[in-house]
């Protein structure tokens, strides 16, 4: 069976992949002419997201948590590690700085744009191969090697995540909000807005 913290963190990673996707097709669409507030309003409550459940909830446990004894049992992933503890710094920092520039295009209009979705098309690449990363190298390493007390400290921490775009794990009243503004606004596969393009085959909207 495997243990419940790798379940909730690939949902995690899942639901932020549709999330990152999602992004970008909002940027091939385009804020266009008739409801450009709607699509500034999407995008930053996308990012908003990102900055406060992957940054300020998934990413510390990791680091705090799950990275830590991985690199006890298994010291071939120490070096992997310092890079995926980088990331998290610069990942930060990068949304952070993608919200600034949002308002920047909003405000101030046309010659922001491109330096907003070049930064974010960056960002996107970045996230999902770190999400890659975790799931290639330390997700094994760590279901290989850590013992029963690892798993069961592991699981009560991670158990109390409130990612709202999973609906599998405790439910808050704020984060439940965020996920009705994003998804009645957005496209699929995250929400049930418009889809600027053809879905994959097998595409969803995210549902609970």
């Amino acid at each position: 069976m495997i243990p419940a913290t790798i379940r909730i963190i690939l949902d995690e990673h899942a639901a932020l992949s549709a999330m990152l996707r999602s992004l970008l097709m909002m940027l091939k669409q385009g804020p266009g002419d008739v409801q450009p507030e709607v699509f500034f309003d999407v995008l930053r409550a996308m990012l908003f997201y990102i900055d406060e459940f992957p940054e300020r909830q998934h990413h510390p446990k990791e680091s705090r948590l799950l990275f830590p004894r991985v690199a006890r049992v298994a010291p071939q992933t120490v070096e992997t590690i310092r890079h995926l503890e980088m990331d998290h710094g610069n990942g930060e920092r990068s949304v952070r700085a993608l919200q600034h520039q949002l308002i920047a295009w909003e405000v101030l209009g046309e010659p922001r744009r491109a330096v907003f979705e070049s930064a974010a098309h960056a960002y996107v690449a970045f996230y999902l191969e770190h999400m890659r990363i975790e799931e290639e190298v330390i997700l094994p390493a760590a279901e290989k090697g850590l013992d029963a007390a690892d798993w069961q400290a592991l699981d009560a921490a991670f158990g109390t995540n409130h990612d709202p775009l999973t609906g599998s794990y405790p439910r808050d009243e704020a984060y439940d909000r965020l996920f009705t503004r994003i998804v009645m606004k957005a496209p699929a596969p995250i929400g049930l807005g418009p889809c600027p393009v053809r879905p994959a085959a097998g595409h969803q909207p995210v549902s609970r």
